[in-house]
């Protein structure tokens, strides 16, 4: 089914700013919501149920699992996250757009159930600069930063499967690069179809 709010997916290996960017985008841009993932995964520092994530356990992520209560879900670091169907779904059929903020697995998983999904990959500029950045957090251990770094190699790799690719190298940079993807996407002309459609019928486009 076809919606006229638009879907945009963001992905990137741990530490290449991903979070940062996608808060930047949506206090520049009121018409995009964030999708609130659900987690197994502890709070970190700040984080507040609700709001970065739904933290829930790992027998109520099961069951949101067996009831189909997901439109994609992985396990990433050997926790579970998944993207609730009924948000999603309900904000896009009201005109809204939606933003995922997910690892590369269920960015792929969306795609192929909404085509129309824009995937956009969130790469660091060197290697060596998203280590710096993961012991600069000073949240992992050492042990922690070396399995991240392991899984950054096979996670960038799959840019090659998205739609657009930012290197966030320059925050500044990489926030414009990121409005303009979602402000070019609206103005494509299936997307403006989709969310103007009584306008385009009013021209006699279809």
């Amino acid at each position: 089914m076809e919606y006229p709010g638009n879907l945009f997916v963001v992905a990137a290996p741990s530490g290449a700013g991903k979070s940062s960017l996608v808060r930047g985008l949506l206090a520049l841009d009121s018409q995009v919501q964030l999708s609130v993932s659900h987690t197994t995964r502890a709070p970190r520092g700040q984080e507040r149920n609700g709001r970065e994530y739904h933290f829930v356990s790992t027998e109520e992520f099961q069951r949101m699992v067996a009831e189909d209560g997901f439109i994609e879900w992985a396990q990433v670091h050997g926790n579970c996250y998944g993207t609730s169907k009924k948000m999603i779904e309900e904000r896009m059929a009201e005109g809204g757009d939606v933003l995922l903020e997910i690892d590369y697995q269920g960015a792929l998983q969306i795609k192929k159930t909404y085509s129309n999904a824009i995937l956009i990959f969130i790469l660091p500029p060197s290697f060596t600069e998203l280590r710096a950045r993961l012991e600069g957090r000073g949240e992992d251990s050492p042990e922690v930063i070396e399995v991240r770094m392991h899984n950054a190699e096979i996670e960038v790799a799959q840019a090659v499967h998205f739609d657009f690719v930012i290197i966030n190298e320059l925050f500044e940079s990489a926030l414009f690069d990121l409005k303009s993807v979602v402000h070019a996407q609206r103005l494509k002309y299936a997307a403006q179809a989709r969310s103007r459609a009584s306008t385009f019928q009013s021209l006699n486009l279809s």
